[in-house]
């Protein structure tokens, strides 16, 4: 069985077939799996048959009890009300002679499960509803059966399944179904089929399995899993125990003082009482004692590298429980190894980290909110583009982000906008923050960067156009309380100063507080401002690549306005700034903010603050993957170095020292106690291993898709050998050293049609022609 090719028209497969639905009353988190079937003959063997199918929900398609396909929670987290993805499988090996059943599984899943970090339900609609048709050919001729009001829909084993909470599977109803007539969706969003769509982007589908690692009973009789990885994805459990058997998983990152699973930094707190939620993540099963059966939820996600299991007499062993990884299943282009053990598994956390999170959409975490945060694919594109081919990934998540735009440019917190209060307003006053909204901007041109993605950026274009035009009007028609009180007669460049409306500014810097009564007027101008600075940048670079001339002039001139507001308002005659922290040197620097001249002096006030702090960094969400590369830049190399491979912290190697296997979403996800903090895996702080694929192993781009590039290791020869490689769109590149006792080697690898240079350590530089290349020099 395959999927169809993306050239297929789903509306004109589907345009026989009507929406059916059941309707139901269930409160969400409760609300079952609905198993919707038609019965037909084929007449001798079938020639050809595909079936078409998309649903408000997610869904399975079985034909004769046989599974169709190996992708997982279709149709895939969009937009649903202005982009729906439909797929089509080639089915003719699962049809017989004779009679046949086609039976499709639909529970809640993105469309109305209970979602995002509120928990909320009901996103996007309140009643599930499914289309579909099977078209073949047999011994009678070309035949169609679709989905129409002759259908039948029961609740079949799968009695509850949420995304968020978990799925019941009762294997005793396993034959027991009560079989009712379905209902024709009057659903205003059912006549819609222009948003039916074919997904360019790979599928989610089960990857990698681990093994646990140790099993351990407790004393009450719970049973602890180790699968000594942190993911995104399920159990498959085959022990269940005789009839009647009823177990309990419950799945978690962190274990607490007495060996237990403990969920509670997985609780959100919600309301002004800052009420904590469920942690959610728990499945039931019910056994039938049936030899062979075996629970697999594909009806739900964890995030977890523990599973307590309860209600099981018998003592688990390795081979009856294993740990799936669902995800989208991107083709993995670059990689990165060196001589220090920590390094390597620094790397490899943060590349588990971003798997983990790569499922339907690139979400902040797989376990508490699982939602498509703009601010961590923002910090973290780059990143992404360098580790897998994320192009038609990111570009499907892109769509649902312009989809998702508010009528005045402001750009979703979160796409798909799900999650929200349904009684509130969908334009909330949170969305549209700088540094997150900004991804609208940061994501198509990174894009651009890595794929020379043209289209992409002319898809995007209005997006990003209407989001600069929504801060161009933000800065110039509000200004914040307190500068108001300093100066109530506005200076001039103040129309290009933005320090109104929600903003996260640099968020969870070590130490700080959060506040929710104050969080929204936090630190805002010198962050939302630099932001602004940059996307307008972005824009008038992408005008000029579309050709674009008025609005390339346009948004260059606007820049420059907003990059000159932003010294006159922030920084000193000095070059040292107003917020003297370490996140916003980072971000000025980074983003060509302070004028040259000052850079140096900028750079020095930067490096003073890492020494002062003892030599450890005290960046946030949005500056922290950005400050190795700032420091090396600017000719601090050991202190860059030094902050890498620092213990204490905060830093990166205290998660390693403390055992995590995936990046903390805080600097001290897990104390000096093992008490837990917030997500443990949340990647953009992973964003650091850029500065391992292009500083210490040196392999850079200059121009888009890798078509010119700089390579210029900064060696650090503790390491002893660095390497990184990356399947680019002109073939494959590879960039290292090895240390030879006074020596180090510089070894390349160009494909043909690759611009490259090579500046040594010594400062000598090589223009190369394709092939592998080496030279050395003395340390």
């Amino acid at each position: 069985m395959s999927q169809a090719s993306s050239s297929f028209s789903p509306a004109d497969q589907l345009a026989e077939a009507r929406w059916i639905t059941v309707s139901d009353d269930l409160p969400a988190g409760v609300r079952p799996a609905y198993d919707f079937r038609t019965v037909f003959d084929v007449t001798g063997a079938a020639s050809e048959a595909w079936i078409t199918v998309t649903a408000h929900g997610i869904y399975e398609v079985f034909v004769n009890g046989e599974r169709v396909g190996d992708e997982e929670l279709t149709p895939g987290f969009t937009s649903y009300a202005r982009t729906l993805y439909v797929q089509q499988y080639d089915v003719a090996d699962l049809l017989r002679d004779g009679g046949n059943e086609l039976r499709i599984r639909v529970s809640d899943g993105w469309y109305r499960g209970r979602c995002g970090y509120s928990r909320f339900a009901d996103s996007f609609g309140t009643q599930i509803a499914v289309i579909a048709s099977l078209a073949f050919v047999d011994g009678s001729g070309s035949r169609s059966v679709v989905t129409d009001g002759s259908w039948q829909v029961a609740v079949g084993e799968v009695t509850r399944a949420d995304l968020m909470d978990g799925q019941t599977t009762d294997f005793t109803r396993i034959g027991a179904e009560r079989w009712e007539p379905v209902g024709i969706s009057t659903d205003p969003l059912t006549r819609d089929r222009s948003r039916f769509r074919v997904s360019s982007a790979p599928p989610v589908r089960r990857c990698e399995r681990y093994e646990p690692v140790s099993i351990t009973r407790l004393p009450g009789g719970r049973q602890i899993v180790d699968f000594g990885q942190n993911i995104s994805g399920w159990v498959r459990l085959s022990r269940l125990g005789p009839w009647g058997t009823r177990l309990t998983i419950t799945h978690g990152e962190a274990l607490d003082d007495s060996g237990d699973l403990t969920t509670d930094h997985l609780r959100a707190l919600v309301g002004p009482e800052m009420t904590p939620l469920n942690a959610g993540q728990v499945d039931h099963v019910i056994s039938r004692g049936a030899p062979g059966d075996m629970f697999e939820p594909r009806h739900t996600t964890h995030g977890f590298r523990y599973a307590a299991v309860d209600g099981l007499d018998e003592d688990l062993r390795s081979g009856d429980i294993t740990a799936i990884q669902v995800r989208t299943d991107l083709n993995h282009i670059g990689d990165f190894e060196c001589g220090d053990e920590e390094v390597n598994a620094l790397h490899r956390i943060a590349v588990a980290s971003w798997r983990a999170n790569s499922c339907a959409v690139p979400t902040d975490c797989p376990q508490r909110e699982r939602s498509g945060y703009t601010g961590d694919i923002q910090i973290f594109a780059h990143t992404a583009a360098f580790l897998d081919d994320v192009d038609m990934f990111l570009r499907s998540w892109l769509t649902s982000l312009a989809d998702d735009q508010l009528s005045d440019g402001r750009v979703t917190n979160v796409a798909p906008n799900c999650g929200n209060d349904p009684n509130g307003d969908p334009e909330d006053v949170i969305h549209g923050a700088g540094g997150w909204g900004d991804a609208a901007t940061v994501v198509p041109w990174e894009l651009y960067r890595a794929y020379g993605d043209v289209d992409a950026l002319r898809e995007c274009y209005p997006m990003m156009k209407r989001w600069v035009e929504f801060q161009e009007r933000a800065a110039a028609g509000a200004r914040h309380p307190e500068r108001i009180a300093a100066r109530p007669v506005p200076a001039p460049h103040e129309r290009y100063i933005w320090d109104t409306g929600w903003q996260w500014g640099e968020w969870l810097e070590p130490d700080m507080v959060f506040d929710p009564a104050v969080v929204g007027f936090w630190e805002q101008g010198i962050v939302a401002t630099a932001y602004f600075a940059r996307s307008a940048g972005i824009l008038a670079r992408s005008a000029h690549v579309l050709g674009m001339a008025d609005d390339e002039r346009r948004f260059s001139t606007l820049a420059e306005h907003v990059r000159q507001a932003w010294r006159a308002e922030f920084m000193h005659d000095d070059g040292t700034l107003t917020r003297d922290t370490q996140a916003s040197y980072v971000r000025a620097l980074r983003f060509g903010l302070i004028s040259e001249d000052l850079r140096p002096a900028a750079a020095a006030r930067l490096a003073r603050l890492v020494e002062d702090n003892d030599g450890r960094l005290a960046t946030g969400f949005l500056s922290t993957g950005m400050l190795l590369p700032t420091l090396v830049d600017y000719g601090y190399v050991d202190l860059a170095y030094r902050l890498l491979l620092g213990h204490g912290e905060p830093g990166w190697m205290v998660m390693l020292d403390r055992g995590a296997t995936t990046v903390w979403e805080n600097w001290h996800g897990l104390n000096e106690h093992g008490h837990p903090t917030d997500s443990l895996n949340h990647y953009s702080k992973g964003a650091v291993i850029t500065f391992l694929h292009e500083y210490v192993a040196g392999l850079k781009a200059t121009t888009p898709g890798y078509r010119s590039l700089t390579i210029r290791p900064y060696v650090y020869p503790p390491f002893g050998h660095a390497k990184a490689t990356l399947d680019s769109p002109h073939g494959r590149l590879e960039s290292g050293w090895r240390i030879d006792g006074d020596t180090v080697i510089i070894e390349v690898r160009i494909p043909e049609g690759i611009d490259a240079t090579v500046i040594l350590p010594n400062g000598e530089e090589h223009r190369t022609e394709a092939g592998s290349h080496a030279w050395s020099c003395a340390l």
